[in-house]
């Protein structure tokens, strides 16, 4: 019964973590979603909706990456098997995520408005190149294992975890961190950009710059010098060549 429920509870989380990042891409493109980044009017000053925007990104920042590193790891699969360790990291950010969404505060002083027809299907196009080059990103490394899904399938059937090599397929040969790539593309593609979208995308790329250097670390202290060779080899977000 502990094998169904764990194997329950990470379909669950799975399925919570896709409503999510659906309703995510709806709420930066304001599209398809009641509530999106620009929805509404601002009903506060706009110096009290900087500070509650920015709580709300610093308390997913925050969640996002004290729950990834290996020393809260260690001591959380204290109190949450080992198992559903990834489902529930997945569960816990979607809610904070989910929170966001509900409470944002729109702050709609336009700082960009593309009207050029070209200009305007550019930045569309960008929008949704940048979100599929993020999903895409989650298969090449393991989409299924990356949202805890693996691992309680494996469980379920009672197969042993099974150590991760470190590869470079596709996408990871040209830059080293694609998917994040592909989020701040999507976060600053948009033809109509409000103040409000612009201290999201400020703050979210800001927020990836620090994150990466805390997953590298982890990287390195996993795959050493292997790691430190790739490192060298490719860029970590702009596609240029690099000396071998």
């Amino acid at each position: 019964m502990g094998r169904i429920f764990a194997f329950l509870y990470g379909v669950i989380c799975y399925l919570i973590f896709l409503v999510t990042f659906l309703y995510a891409i709806g709420f930066v493109g304001n599209v398809f979603v009641p509530k999106a980044i620009d929805t509404g009017t601002l009903n506060s000053p706009l110096s009290a909706a900087l500070i509650i925007d920015a709580v709300l990104l610093s308390l997913f920042a925050v969640q996002h990456s004290v729950m990834a590193r290996q020393w809260f790891k260690r001591s959380w699969t204290k109190i949450v098997p080992s198992v559903v360790e990834r489902s529930t990291y997945v569960l816990i950010a979607s809610l904070m995520l989910a929170l966001l969404f509900w409470q944002w505060q729109p702050m709609g002083p336009i700082v960009w408005d593309v009207r050029n027809a070209t200009g305007r299907m550019l930045l569309q196009a960008l929008f949704w190149i940048g979100w599929g080059g993020v999903l895409v990103s989650t298969y090449l490394v393991d989409h299924f294992a990356l949202f805890g899904l693996k691992q309680v399938y494996n469980h379920l059937k009672g197969r042993d975890a099974e150590p991760i090599p470190f590869q470079s397929p596709a996408l990871y040969k040209v830059v080293r961190h694609p998917l994040y790539l592909g989020f701040i593309v999507a976060f600053w593609s948009t033809p109509r950009m409000t103040f409000g979208h612009l201290f999201f995308a400020v703050m979210t790329t800001g927020y990836i710059l620090v994150a990466i250097q805390f997953e590298e670390r982890d990287l390195i202290h996993s795959y050493g010098d292997t790691y430190r060779d790739y490192r060298q080899r490719v860029s970590m977000l702009i596609p240029l060549p690099r000396k071998r």
